[in-house]
């Protein structure tokens, strides 16, 4: 698949089939995360690949979360065995971190470094065949998911993205063309 095949065939995938995904399945994705450009080649970003365990603590922390916005305790519970049966079943889940350097724009350079070499990683994904979903947020800052994760200070969680073979993919939402979003200038 070429790139602009596998850029135009990238969708947000919701559900995956049961299949487990392998570390083998994984490691060319990182790999191809890993030649995303960074200002200076600071190369920011870290990756935490979450195994069974990893995957129910995030979904403790997401059911915590979600749950606490429902008065009703019995809902509220509903909500916590659904966060961590979700994120239990996700054949695969990757945390992607950044170095949280001191200089702001340095800071700010490595955070978009770090969403390119996540593309990369969604893009490697989608010409093996695999699909993903990207998920940011508040959780992201979760002192608990922090934990959970073993991220240590100094780093940030910018996105988890789960990965698996995609048990049906979206059709493509309408973009505005490129043609209107331009302005070219002499």
């Amino acid at each position: 698949m070429n790139t602009l095949d596998a850029i135009k065939n990238r969708r947000s995938i919701k559900k995956f089939t049961s299949r487990v995904i392998t570390r083998a399945d994984i490691e060319p994705l990182l790999e191809a995360a890993v030649f995303a450009p960074s200002h200076g080649m600071t190369q920011p970003w870290g990756f935490i690949v979450l195994g069974e365990g990893a995957r129910r603590a995030y979904g403790e922390v997401l059911g915590a979360r979600r749950s606490a916005r429902i008065e009703d305790p019995e809902m509220a519970a509903v909500a916590m065995e659904k966060a961590v049966r979700g994120a239990v079943e996700t054949p695969a889940i990757v945390a992607v971190t950044m170095k949280l350097d001191d200089d702001p724009e340095t800071r700010e350079e490595d955070y978009a470094a770090t969403f390119m070499a996540i593309q990369n990683l969604t893009l490697a994904a989608v010409a093996n065949g695999l699909g993903t979903q990207i998920k940011t947020g508040a959780i992201m800052e979760d002192p608990r998911l922090r934990e959970a994760l073993g991220v240590e200070e100094g780093r940030r969680i910018v996105a988890l993205v789960c990965v698996g073979e995609p048990a049906e993919i979206p059709a493509a939402k309408p973009r505005i063309p490129a043609a209107e979003k331009t302005v070219w200038l002499d």
